[in-house]
């Protein structure tokens, strides 16, 4: 039963709380040492998602995935690239439609559950080159896509990929929903809404008549959000057939493969029931970690070159299919 109470982090005493560890790395943490080379994916419905490659010539991958409103430049994603770049691996950080700096071509954008745009990245990756290893590495919404796609795929998934590791990553979209409508997770909110809004402006100019952009101001819970936009734009009837159907806890049970979901018990936005607790006591290779701090996609010391989550990764991930070349 690998519930997994116990970790080998510890906070910075400066940060003091899971609101200052999630905040202080995305404001000051800098990775300016890694130089993508960035390539554009075609998806099988005329749309594109961009690739942003650190290549050594390895036959191992890591595929990683940002968070809401992330992309391949954040400080997580960018240092996670570089750890595994430095250890000879390669690296493929990919942006979700509308995330890499040009808006995406089709109406849709893209939500937590989106697996079949992962998916056709998995499959070109192998096309590029004959992977022996992959691993896949998410972080927040990008590690609910993945494990929701190993959960769906199960047995059916490329044999290359053998183990996938998540942080901070809210595996239950309406409780996810519901905790960023308290007072005290504000900032977030408006930080995603804000965003959020600039997007679906320039998809109303993109595609005119077939959004109410009005509805926008009549946004009071983050429920209102999903309701006039996620659902609609994704083929969903309401929020609530978007959450069941995005939320990765109903479907991790399907995983085959070793699988590693790190949840700090002070991440301020991730409720109780986004920690499956009952879930990975009955599942053998789905290790839950939840140490005490943390904070929401933080774990980090300030000074430091390397966060505890990339080292993290990289032990569980030696564990797991080893790490040499």
């Amino acid at each position: 039963m690998p519930v997994l109470h116990k970790s080998t982090f510890r906070r910075s005493p400066f940060l003091l709380n899971g609101h200052f560890e999630s905040i202080y790395p995305a404001l000051f943490r800098k990775v300016r040492d890694v130089n993508y080379r960035r390539e554009r994916l075609t998806l099988s419905d005329g749309d594109f998602v961009d690739l942003d490659w650190l290549d050594n010539n390895s036959r191992h991958l890591a595929i990683l995935t940002h968070g809401l409103e992330g992309d391949s430049s954040r400080q997580y994603v960018a240092g996670m690239a570089r750890f595994f770049s430095e250890k000879k691996w390669d690296a493929l950080a990919w942006n979700c439609r509308s995330c890499s700096g040009e808006m995406n071509r089709k109406l849709r954008m893209y939500h937590h559950g989106e697996i079949g745009d992962i998916g056709e990245v998995i499959n070109h990756a192998l096309k590029v080159r004959d992977y022996k290893n992959i691993v896949l590495i998410g972080f927040s919404m990008g590690g609910n896509i993945s494990m929701k796609y190993l959960g769906v795929h199960g047995k059916s998934i490329p044999p290359a990929i053998k183990a996938c590791v998540s942080f901070s990553s809210p595996t239950d979209l309406e409780a996810g929903a519901e905790i960023l409508d308290r007072p005290s997770n504000f900032i977030y909110k408006k930080r995603f809404l804000h965003y959020l809004k600039e997007k679906l402006e320039k998809k109303n100019d993109q595609f005119p008549g077939e959004l109410n952009i009005s509805n926008f101001n009549h946004i009071k819970i983050w429920r209102d959000f999903d309701e006039f936009y996620s659902a609609p734009m994704n083929g969903f009837e309401n929020a609530e057939a978007f959450y069941r159907n995005a939320s990765a806890k109903n479907f991790m049970p399907g995983i085959t493969i070793p699988t590693l979901l790190v949840q700090a018990k002070n991440d301020p936005i991730l409720p109780d029931a986004c920690y499956p607790i009952e879930i990975c006591k009955t599942m053998s290779n789905i290790f839950l970690e939840m140490p005490v701090h943390g904070g929401h996609v933080g774990f980090w010391r300030p000074g430091e070159f390397y966060s505890w989550s990339e080292k993290r990764a990289w032990e569980f991930v030696t564990e797991q299919v080893g790490g040499s070349n």
